[in-house]
């Protein structure tokens, strides 16, 4: 009997990696879950991408760069001088939510990974919710990123890089979760990494706004009522 085709992911736990592995999942993958601690200080999005993994029966890895995110100082995610901003992400505020270069160093971890194990493809969950304000989330990094790949494993085994939710909102993310039955309850949007969600930093405006626009039940708990944040 043939294997299904393993598909490597880059999973922070969030509701656009849940979705992107109830999407593969769906599709008939195998799952490699990679999730990266690079020092962010909501690392609460380990343990909740490591909970997904166990849903789906996932292989789940974190490899760890906290001394690489270490050396990235000046965002909110990384430098704990540096306050979490608070409101949309339209907001000029919310570039100190970049990490330099992120998703490019994440990605071609996976991509090494994905090629050691013969895997089918690597899948990211970027979204274009997330094209204005961070630059590797946008088309042209992706572009970039499959001919990088291409170029520095020629003659090695080369899976296809996949970016799904490219031209997805937030709120087509959700409603697509939602659907396949992703467990998003489960997932971790809120870069303040308390106990639960904050409610006030774009990850969570975004989040909730998601499930609104959806039409769709927040199985979220918020530190603070909807109607204190307008």
């Amino acid at each position: 009997m043939t294997a299904s085709p393993l598909a490597v992911l880059a999973f922070s736990g969030g509701m656009d990696s849940t979705t992107l592995a109830a999407e593969y999942d769906r599709l008939g993958y195998r799952l490699l879950l990679l999730s990266f601690d690079y020092g962010q200080r909501h690392r609460r999005e380990l343990e909740a991408a490591a909970r997904i993994a166990r849903h789906y029966g996932a292989e789940h890895h974190i490899a760890d760069l906290t001394s690489v995110g270490a050396l990235l100082v000046g965002s909110a995610l990384t430098d704990m001088s540096v306050d979490v901003p608070e409101g949309h992400y339209a907001a000029e505020s919310m570039r100190s939510t970049v990490v330099p270069n992120r998703n490019a160093i994440l990605a071609n971890v996976a991509a090494g990974v994905a090629s050691a194990r013969g895997a089918a493809v690597i899948g990211l969950g970027i979204h274009a919710g997330d094209h204005a304000v961070y630059p590797d989330c946008r088309e042209e990094f992706v572009v970039a990123l499959r001919a990088s790949v291409a170029a520095a494993l020629e003659g090695f085994h080369t899976p296809a890089v996949q970016a799904p939710f490219l031209h997805f909102t937030k709120t087509h993310i959700a409603r697509l979760g939602a659907s396949l039955g992703a467990p998003l309850a489960l997932s971790w949007s809120c870069y303040k990494g308390g106990d639960v969600h904050c409610g006030r930093c774009g990850t969570c405006v975004e989040r909730r706004e998601a499930f609104n626009d959806a039409g769709l039940t927040d199985p979220t708990q918020y530190e603070i009522a909807r109607e204190e944040t307008v």
